[in-house]
């Protein structure tokens, strides 16, 4: 991908780290410590910043929002409002593990999502990216990646690990109801929880489609800053929609693809390989 203005490009440097593979397929996340770094970070924190404030300009405060709304400011698809995050974005080297991870030939993008959780901003509560997602394919990954450091006391997700296999548990929407059926689940099936706490601007997480996680609240003066992206396995389909979630998505992060079709219209491009 070629430099936008001053911007340093994020080429396919490397893919994931020895035994990361092994350990994402039993565990449903994984770690990588300093895919970017953190120059690069910096690089595009203003360009991601300025973004997601154009999608949120004006945000409810925080005490007048429910649970969903206190767990973090949500701004999708940046890259299609910005070029210089479409080139953190796009960038092979973030897709290439992504693909690697999931042990699948190539991944294509879902959509993007800066969430940022405001100082006293609240916990994000457990529950499952999947159902929201409209395909018939559980090949399905996040990356999490904060653009600042994250403190012990804020700290990164908490995963149950090797949820990702047992698949839709009916754990709703991302709410209280979801955080209460989710716990439940944890311990009746007798869930490993797992958090990589602290993390450095430019370290990594990843996680499936189905693994349950939760994020503790923001206790800090400071701005939680994260961007993620979503990618799903080249070859997957769209389904008909089971929820009005998942027809949203149909509609806005898949818009030109209809039930039963192939996902490659243009707001999913292939990003691994690279075309």
């Amino acid at each position: 991908m070629p430099r936008i203005g001053s911007l340093p490009e994020l080429g396919p440097t490397r893919g994931a780290p020895d035994g990361a593979v092994e350990e994402f397929s039993a565990k449903g996340h994984g770690l990588v410590r300093g895919l970017c770094t953190r120059t690069e970070v910096a690089a595009y924190r203003d360009a991601i910043r300025a973004a997601a404030a154009r999608r949120n300009p004006d945000p409810v405060p925080l005490e007048q929002r429910d649970t969903y709304g206190r767990a973090f400011l949500q701004s999708t698809n940046l890259w299609r409002l910005d070029e210089d995050v479409r080139a953190f974005v796009w960038p092979p080297r973030f897709a290439r593990v992504a693909a690697e991870l999931l042990g699948v030939g190539g991944v294509r993008l879902y959509h993007d999502q800066a969430l940022f959780k405001e100082p006293g901003g609240g916990p994000t509560p457990w529950h499952q990216d999947q159902i929201y997602w409209p395909f018939d394919s559980d090949r399905t990954i996040t990356m999490w990646m904060p653009l600042v450091d994250i403190p012990d006391q804020v700290g990164s997700m908490t995963f149950a690990s090797g949820s990702q296999s047992l698949g839709d548990l009916g754990a709703y929407d991302i709410s209280d109801a979801s955080d209460e059926a989710a716990a439940e689940t944890v311990a009746a099936r007798g869930l490993t929880l797992f958090t990589y706490g602290a993390l450095d601007a430019g370290d990594a997480t990843f996680h499936r489609g189905w693994t349950l996680h939760r994020a503790g609240p923001n206790p800090t003066t400071q701005m939680r800053e994260v961007m993620t992206i979503i990618w799903f396995a080249d070859g997957a389909r769209a389904i008909e929609p089971v929820n009005r979630y998942q027809a949203f998505d149909l509609a806005v992060w898949l818009k030109g693809t209809s039930a039963g079709e192939l996902a490659v219209g243009p707001r999913n491009p292939l990003l691994w390989p690279v075309p």
